[in-house]
């Protein structure tokens, strides 16, 4: 006995599929959709050519009519016969992936399986491998799928396909509507955004009282760092945002989490690309910009010019009479930052901040890191609810129970409210920087979440860099294009996010820069072992090697750089690709000979007696015959000589001899070009 398919039936008796599952459900079987199965009996029952059927085994009740539910997920087994038996117990569902809609499209995750897709569809895995097989794909069951080879399988087998969005880590679960009489004022969250070396954290440093810059390397922000200040009873949370080009997601990231965005634009260099870039993030995540107008005391500072620059931008200046608040600051004398902090809360006060403490915590990770001896260390900024030490805190695909938690001070702490950013210790692994977060109930629900969440990276990271589809050429190494393999380690999460996208973005069509391996932490063995096995480098940002680490890679002869500055970790790389580039050829003339009369000399050839009018011609030249404007070869030269004696050189003004290499049809009035080959540095 054999199962159908509801559209195969239909495409055999040549009827429309609503008509199909029209005249099954007059027939008293629910159908729920076109994938559903039936079976022979139940076929000719409603489909044959009206013959009466056999009453099942059993006898009573044969001629009571039974509802039927069929589901996609049938298998194809036949049924037992009603009579007598017990009805085996129905098999537990399992977990799928894949989801069904009402009209027919079937949904996947990207990166799903064979076996998912086939499920999906409701036909056998083989099925699914032999279509893959006759278009150039050899899978098993358990192998993932690229978004293209899920399309052309679904197209080869009827059915539509709707691939699901990405999981996204980035936002924390959808929050519940609170009752205005639970919610209370939460400080303001304000992110510090704009060009590097702007004065950001200088003004930060100010309003604190404190020197964050003096230990930042290179005097440039390389991490986000979340601070809380008072000012008239009321706290401030601010956040300061790298300004370097290679921290683009950064910044992009601290837009998002926050209330107010103070724009720092340097009076005497005005509005640069970093700056338009804060710009275009504070806009897209909706959030009202306050724009202080740093370095004020320096001689050369043209403020109208600056404020010019931001009307251009959309930005006009109250002064000016539009409506973006303006405040003209010194982070080095301390001038207009009371005003500054002011204008911060009054914007605030009109955005009416309000969260619910009592509510169960949640956020985003806004840094995180692997401490040698603390472990996991995170930095919190709660945007709803309260968390306490002991809560069990769910980010991405790390969990854990809250061990310990620290104010920014580095003050312990037993609980954190709204707006307010704290460390904690305790995950079990390091979280992505920007990765939501929020307080479940159970370490058992949390772990299973974590998992799932993990799974699910796991299968898009498998669809997105699975193997690429390689020539003959690359496996011969013809092709050109040469890989830089790089292992990456920092000492956070968003440290190794930036350094891994600027350090891909230096790709060229002849060098491919592949990061093997990134995470946090120092540099181990295990490193230092995928750098050998991949011929690779190891890079260390704010990361030191450990001992081991230090004796392998000096016995495997794996090269490890440590930077701490991004910048010089980019230009050391990107001199290395250079280096990598096979040096571009070029010709450099070296003189022009004219050749004023031919001698055939037995065993030699033709010998042209000529007379240097440019430069200096060489024995290691080549040279090039041109006629009448036109060239009728290139060659080496065979021999130069002055009288009967063999020379190196000739400088211009005197005569030689000259012998051409294989060719010897030289003519009185040819031109004789000389050139090298040189190589030039890219």
């Amino acid at each position: 006995m054999s199962n159908r398919r509801v559209y195969e039936i239909a495409r055999e008796l040549s009827l429309d599929t609503k008509e199909v599952m029209r005249r099954l459900q007059d027939a008293g079987v629910e159908v729920k959709n076109h994938f559903a199965a039936v079976d022979d009996e139940l076929y000719e029952r409603v489909f044959g050519n009206g013959r009466k059927q056999n009453s099942p085994r059993g006898g009573k009740g044969s001629k009571k009519r039974r509802r039927v539910v069929i589901d996609a997920s049938a298998t194809s087994k036949p049924s037992r016969a009603a009579g007598g038996d017990r009805p085996a117990p129905a098999k537990k569902a399992e977990p799928e992936p894949e989801k069904e809609r009402g009209d027919g499209v079937i949904r996947l995750e990207p990166g799903a399986t064979v076996k998912d897709l086939a499920d999906a569809a409701g036909v056998p895995p083989a099925r699914v491998v032999k279509i893959l097989f006759s278009l150039g794909e050899m899978k098993t069951q358990n192998q993932t799928l690229t978004e293209e080879e899920i399309e052309l399988v679904a197209e080869e087998l009827g059915v539509r396909v709707e691939l699901t969005e990405a999981v996204d880590l980035s936002a924390p679960e959808p929050e519940v509507e609170d009752a205005p009489e639970d919610l209370i004022e939460k400080p303001p969250v304000v992110t510090v955004m704009g060009h590097v070396d702007h004065g950001k954290t200088s003004l930060l440093d100010k309003i604190r009282q404190t020197e964050v810059a003096a230990r930042e390397a290179g005097g440039i922000t390389q991490h986000i760092g979340a601070y809380q200040v008072e000012s008239g009873g009321r706290k401030v949370t601010f956040i300061d945002t790298p300004g370097h080009e290679a921290f683009t997601e950064m910044r992009a990231r601290g837009a998002k989490i926050t209330d107010v965005v103070v724009l720092v634009v340097a009076a005497d260099d005005g509005v640069m690309p970093q700056t338009e870039e804060a710009i275009e993030h504070a806009r897209a995540a909706g959030v009202p910009i306050v724009v202080a107008l740093n370095k004020i005391d320096v001689p050369n500072a043209n403020p109208d010019m600056v404020m010019g620059q931001l009307a251009e931008r959309g930005l006009t200046p109250e002064a000016w009479g539009g409506d973006t608040v303006t405040v003209p600051v010194s982070a080095k004398t301390g001038e207009g930052i009371e005003d500054l902090i002011e204008n911060i809360l009054i914007v605030a006060e009109l955005e009416e901040l309000k969260a619910n403490p009592n509510a169960p915590a949640s956020g985003y990770v806004i840094e995180s890191q692997l401490d040698p001896g603390r472990g996991t260390v995170a930095t919190l900024l709660l945007t709803r609810g309260t968390l306490h030490r002991g809560d069990i805190v769910l980010a991405g695909t790390s969990y854990g129970r809250v061990r310990a938690m620290m104010d920014y001070t580095g003050h312990r702490v037993e609980e954190a409210g709204p707006g307010m950013p704290v460390e904690i210790l305790g995950l079990q692994g390091v979280p992505e920087a920007g990765t939501g977060f929020e307080v479940v109930e159970h370490e058992r629900m949390a772990r299973a979440r974590a998992q799932q969440a993990e799974a699910a990276l796991r299968r898009q990271e498998l669809a997105q860099g699975g193997p690429t589809r390689r020539t003959l050429e690359d496996l011969l190494g013809q092709s050109g294009v040469k890989d830089l393999n790089l292992i990456v380690k920092a000492d956070v999460a968003g440290s190794v996010e930036a350094l891994r996208d600027a350090l891909t973005r230096l790709s060229t069509d002849e060098v491919r820069v592949n990061i093997v391996r990134s995470g946090v932490g120092a540099i181990n063995d295990a490193d230092v072992k995928l750098g050998a096995a991949s011929e690779g480098i190891v890079l260390g940002f704010n990361v030191r090697p450990t001992a081991t680490a230090k004796q392998v890679a000096e016995r495997e002869g794996v090269e490890i750089r440590t930077y701490g500055v991004i910048y010089q970790a980019l230009e050391e790389i990107e001199a290395a690709m250079k280096g990598m580039l096979a040096p571009e050829t070029a010709e450099r003339e070296t003189g022009v000979a004219e050749v004023r009369q031919t001698f055939r000399v037995p065993n030699v050839g033709t010998v042209a007696g000529c007379y240097v009018t440019e430069g200096e011609i060489s024995r290691n030249d080549r040279v090039r015959v041109v006629r009448d404007g036109t060239v009728i070869y290139e060659g080496e030269v065979a021999s130069l000589k002055r009288f009967k004696d063999d020379v190196r050189s000739v400088r211009q003004g005197f005569e030689c001899g000259i012998g051409i290499e294989n060719f010897n049809d030289v003519k009185e009035g040819d031109v004789l070009e000389f050139f090298r080959i040189v190589e030039v540095e890219r």
